[in-house]
């Protein structure tokens, strides 16, 4: 099966539609899959649940679908660097899910592995917990929280194959992994496409099992999220 598509929105092709679940790896500014990002902007498909550890920046990652009002909601850990999201949360424009970080890549992995809900003891007692079922094992109160999936997961890597083996670098790693087996469909955008036999299977992250079609990305921003400087003395 080729996976290789020649752009962005060639390799969402078919795969968006309004009021679907997407799932988008990355960080911070971080490992966000730019380009994928960009074409569902241009694509117009709107009503979308992202599930995403937080929303880029107003003008810049999954922000920029804030702009034009494509997100209706967010199941998310951290948002604090997006004044619009802020706007559309409080004004009650926009849905959101929050999640402790830890519990939230645990979601995500859960769902990648057909595991439908956890018990954790994060959150109990507080108004995470709000609606959920508890229980208690050993003494110790738990919080049951339900595995996550998505219709689509878009990622970014360092490096893949024609197959769709990715190898991702350092911290750009984060919640990729989990999320590329987690999405019904997974598109990957890396900035170097290899012949298959060029990765170490050794080094491979995410299997080309879980990929579905990958594209090789362009015009990639080295962004700063929060520049802070001092004075030199």
């Amino acid at each position: 099966m080729d996976k290789v598509r020649g752009s962005a929105a060639e390799a969402l092709d078919g795969l968006l539609f309004d009021g679907m679940t997407l799932m988008a790896g990355g960080f911070g500014l971080c490992g966000i899959p730019e380009n994928l990002i960009l074409a569902i902007r241009d694509s117009g498909v709107k009503d979308i649940t992202v599930i995403s550890n937080n929303c880029g920046v107003d003008d810049f990652g999954l922000g920029i679908l804030l702009q034009t009002r494509q997100i209706r909601k967010m199941v998310s850990s951290y948002v604090g660097e997006n004044a619009e999201f802020e706007r559309q949360f409080l004004s009650n424009e926009l849905e959101l899910e929050f999640n402790p970080q830890g519990t939230l890549a645990e979601r995500i992995r859960a769902g990648g592995a057909g595991i439908p809900a956890f018990f954790t003891k994060t959150g109990y007692g507080t108004l995470v917990a709000e609606g959920k079922e508890t229980r208690q094992f050993n003494g110790e109160w738990y919080v049951m929280e339900t595995g996550l999936t998505a219709d689509v997961s878009i990622v970014k890597a360092w490096k893949g194959d024609t197959w769709g083996n990715l190898v991702y670098r350092m911290t750009a790693r984060n919640f990729s992994p989990m999320m590329a087996t987690a999405g019904k469909v997974c598109v990957a955008e890396v900035e170097e496409l290899d012949e298959i036999g060029k990765l170490d299977p050794n080094e491979v992250h995410t299997p080309s099992i879980f990929v579905d079609r990958i594209l090789k990305g362009t015009n990639y921003e080295k962004r700063i999220e929060r520049l802070t400087t001092r004075e030199r003395s």
